[in-house]
Order: structure tokens, then sequence, then C-alpha cells
């Protein structure tokens, strides 16, 4: 960000163009075929909600995965064996960071959609920050999987291809009209998420059983993911192939 100031403000530039032309392009089909159906101004409101997620998402997901290949392509993954922290550590403090920039690119882009928009959305950052961290938290699980395969298998890069309308549908399942999808990653948080941001409803007025299910999802995801991750660098490790690419 800091190296190539040009290349990252047009990142969000081309983001943030992708998203007028998916709204405004919606909006003039509404307009078109609804006719001021009242409930489409929720359905908009969903949108912007539903694109800020698949922005964090995306970035966390594709962060570590991303990292692999490149210290693969760079010939210095090896050296991460060598740290006195260990390498699994390396590349969750890694992951870490790449979630911090998650949020960065995902606030930035919320500020820009809603003035563009004039759809001012409820940001309580006690609601909006824990319950974006636990749904998030299965994009990460499913990153580290990916990341393992990078280890072991290196090129991998098509698999992001199909991510990115994987990550829409799961953001977009309708979680309200079948609880039992809610079980999939990302369903339930960015249900509870649109729900906080576009009704302003607090973390503690949501019921127990969503909470659990948020939490639940979070973190098993997370740590099958991880778990994936670890045993494929001790594969990636056996085969001698962590220096190839």
């Amino acid at each position: 960000m800091l190296r190539y100031p040009i290349d990252f403000a047009f990142q969000i530039v081309a983001m943030y163009l992708f998203f007028v032309g998916v709204f405004f392009g919606g909006q003039a089909i509404v307009d078109q075929v609804a006719n001021g159906v009242e409930g489409f101004g929720e359905t908009f409101e969903g949108i912007i909600v539903g694109w800020f997620l698949w922005t964090m998402a995306q970035t966390a997901y594709m962060g570590l995965q991303q990292d692999v290949t490149a210290e693969s392509r760079w010939g210095t993954l090896e050296q991460l064996f060598m740290s006195p922290y260990g390498f699994n550590t390396v590349m969750s403090l890694k992951t870490i960071v790449n979630v911090l920039f998650a949020f960065l690119w995902g606030f930035v882009v919320l500020l820009l959609m809603m003035v563009t928009t004039q759809r001012w959305l409820v940001v309580d950052f006690w609601t909006v920050i824990p319950i974006t961290i636990l749904t998030l938290m299965p994009a990460i699980g499913i990153g580290f999987g990916i990341g393992g395969l990078a280890l072991v298998y290196k090129k991998i890069s098509s698999i992001n291809s199909i991510m990115q309308f994987v990550l829409i549908g799961l953001i977009a399942a309708p979680v309200t009209d079948a609880p039992l999808v809610g079980v999939l990653p990302l369903a339930q948080g960015s249900t509870m998420l649109q729900t906080a941001m576009r009704d302003g409803t607090a973390l503690w007025e949501f019921s127990l059983v969503d909470l659990s299910i948020l939490l639940g999802t979070g973190l098993a995801y997370f740590l099958v993911g991880f778990v994936v991750f670890y045993y494929a660098s001790r594969v990636a490790r056996k085969r001698g192939v962590m220096s190839h690419y």
C-alpha cells in the first residue's frame, strides 16, 4: 500500500466502480419492473451490506493463499520454517494482518457506497466488529485450507475464480427462510450483519441460538482449515516440494 500507492488507489477505484455498476444497474431494473413496490429499499441496503462483507471475506480468504504462492515463487518459503517462532505462528500472524487489511478495505468501500447511494446504515462498532470477525472466521479457515493446497500443489489460482462466486452465494444464502443454511460458512453472519446494520439491532438483542450458530460455525471452519494447513505443510516437507514452484 505504501510502496505502490497508485496501484492501491486504483484497486479501490476499480472495486468501487464495480459496485456502482451493480447497484445502479439493479436500481434501474427495479424501477422499470417493480414500479416502486415496497421492500426493494431493503434489498438495496442488503446489497451494500453484502458487498461490504464480500470485500472483506475475499481479502481474508485470498491473503494467506497469495502469501504462500508468493513465498514459493520467490524461493523464500523454506526460510519461514527456520523462524524461531515456528511456521504456523508466522502464517497465523500473516493472516491476522490480512484481516486487518480486510477491515480497512471494507470500511473504506462501505463509506464510499453509503455516500454514493445516500443510504446510511447503522454502524455500531460494538456490534458490527464482533459479528464481522466471527463471520470472517470461516473465510479465514477456507483460506488456510486452500493455502495448504498451495503448499503441496503450488499453482491453484483457478480456485480463486470459483471461490469469488461461492462467497457471493454464501453471503446471499436465505437463512431466514431456511435456518439450516446458517451452518454454511458466512451465511449466518451475513444475515445477522444485515439485521444489525439495516435495523440497528444491537449484539445483545440477537437470540442465543443465532449467536451460538455464529460462534460455532466460525470456530469449526477455522479449526478445520487450520488443521488442513498444518498437515499439508507436513506433506510438503516430506515430499521435498517446499522450495519448488
